[in-house]
């Protein structure tokens, strides 16, 4: 392990030796300034770090150890290191190619492991201590498309050929056509480039339609909006809710009266509310503590290592950002299975639905 800076050193809260009667965790990511992983995860890490700040003052007994395992690290190296095997808990990794050996470490010791973060695999299938708090793609897709078929019965879907050849959709589109071609479901698809009279007819004018794009990024949803709003300019009578995409959260800011318009619904595994009073709390502490803001991203790390700190080491079911609700794999660990529905409402203001 690269020997850490006196600045980084003063972060971790750790003992030599753990306590008998302490909950001992460890924290095994990549912890270090010099990529965007590093920095990422330092953040998640003060995040944990603030959180058990917390359940030490409501009387917790916990410490810490931390052991940077960056992606050209030796997983088996860092294992052997003092401390490792004496964990209740163990937050990590972040890189795919590290969960076997360690899942195998933390089932012969008996240790729980959490994974924060999306990883390639099903680990969490064979092994019984692992919670996988971030699932694949296709299980995400799976989900989404169960969500739509129950909250938007009765709805025309649209779907709208984006032309984008960067669009990573493809799949989440076909799965949710074979849906609608196995329930009977009729539905169109239209394409953003089609003439305006071409494209209304896509649209029913007796029923709420659903338009859902084949791609997740900026540029596309500007030219579908552009295209609703012209639809909707000669046809007030149609009704449009559309379905989104995660990515869509990036670009709330800017979008957030079309979002309102269109009566937006975007699936989720977290809810990064600005202007929550508890989220400006803990970014305000987060600056007071380290001297620097969190970075702008989605989700927020800090907040996503603070929720973990909270679920796993205080049992709290409430969250700031990241929703856990953890089911049991038969034969294997627990998946997380917590979704939100993020829906910009038409009368004003957002609202996040958890299922």
């Amino acid at each position: 392990m690269k020997r850490l800076t006196s600045f980084f050193i003063a972060l971790i809260i750790c003992c030599n030796l753990f306590a008998q009667d302490t909950l001992k965790v460890g924290v095994m990511l990549p912890l270090h300034k010099i990529d965007g992983d590093g920095r990422r995860m330092l953040e998640y890490y003060r995040g944990l770090l603030l959180g058990i700040e917390d359940l030490k003052k409501q009387g917790k007994n916990i410490a810490v150890r931390a052991w940077n395992m960056p992606a050209n690290s030796d997983a088996r190296t860092v294992l052997v290191r003092e401390g490792a095997s004496n964990c209740n808990i163990i937050f990590g990794p972040l890189y795919s190619k590290y969960v076997k050996v360690m899942a195998d470490f933390c089932k012969a010791y008996n240790i729980k492991l959490v994974i924060p973060f999306s990883i390639t695999g099903d680990h969490v299938d064979h092994y019984p201590n692992i919670y996988q708090v971030y699932q694949p793609q296709s299980w995400i897709d799976e989900t989404t498309v169960q969500r739509i078929m129950i909250n938007f019965t009765g709805y025309h879907p649209v779907i709208v050929n984006c032309n984008d050849t960067l669009s990573k959709k493809g799949s989440f589109t076909t799965l949710l056509r074979q849906a609608y071609e196995t329930r009977g479901i009729q539905y169109n698809v239209t394409n953003v480039l089609n003439p305006d009279d071409t494209f209304e007819k896509a649209f029913s004018t007796k029923r709420k339609n659903l338009v859902i794009l084949n791609s997740g990024r900026s540029p596309e949803l500007t030219k579908v909006i552009t295209k609703l709003d012209t639809l909707k300019a000669h046809n007030p009578e149609i009704e449009v809710t559309m379905f989104g995409y995660n990515e869509w959260l990036m670009y709330a800011k800017y979008n957030k009266a079309n979002f309102e318009k269109y009566n937006v619904h975007l699936p989720s595994n977290y809810y990064y509310n600005e202007n929550g009073k508890q989220v400006q709390a803990l970014e305000n502490r987060y600056f007071r503590n380290f001297h620097e803001n969190m970075q702008y991203a989605l989700p927020r790390f800090a907040l996503t290592g603070y929720d973990h700190a909270m679920y796993f080491l205080g049992h709290s079911t409430k969250w700031l950002q990241t929703p856990l609700d953890f089911e049991k794999v038969p034969g294997g660990g627990y998946r997380n299975k917590a979704f939100y529905l993020i829906h910009y409402k038409p009368t004003g203001g957002v609202e996040a639905v958890k299922y």
